[in-house]
């Protein structure tokens, strides 16, 4: 019980020691003003103000990234259809690009692949 009384005072003592010279290493002498302030995507956020971000653009990143992901769901399919039923493979399947399809037409007749409006 000792002994590990002991560990544990050393481990605390040898941890506060650790932090009280990162503390003492780490503060900056030099205060730079340039590297204090704000800096986003190398536009001073200070002078003047963002353009707009063009939320179409942002849609079809969006779309992108949802048929990436279908990609992803698609390629188990075809490895497990070696150990399923063929109905079961064939009916999840269809049903699967079904509604992918499905959103595909979904957003091209509200005009979200069109990139010109």
């Amino acid at each position: 019980m000792m002994m590990m009384l002991k560990h544990t005072m050393i481990i605390l003592i040898l941890s506060l020691m650790l932090m009280f010279m990162i503390k003492i290493i780490s503060k900056k002498s030099i205060i730079n003003t340039n590297k204090s302030s704000p800096f986003e995507c190398g536009m001073n956020t200070i002078s003047y103000k963002r353009l707009p971000f063009s939320s179409h653009f942002f849609l079809i990143a969006v779309i992108f990234l949802i048929f990436d992901i279908e990609i992803i769901l698609i390629a188990p399919t075809i490895m497990t259809m070696k150990m399923s039923l063929i109905n079961m493979w064939m009916y999840t399947s269809f049903m699967f690009i079904t509604i992918i399809i499905a959103g595909l037409y979904y957003e091209w007749f509200n005009g979200l692949i069109e990139w010109t409006q």
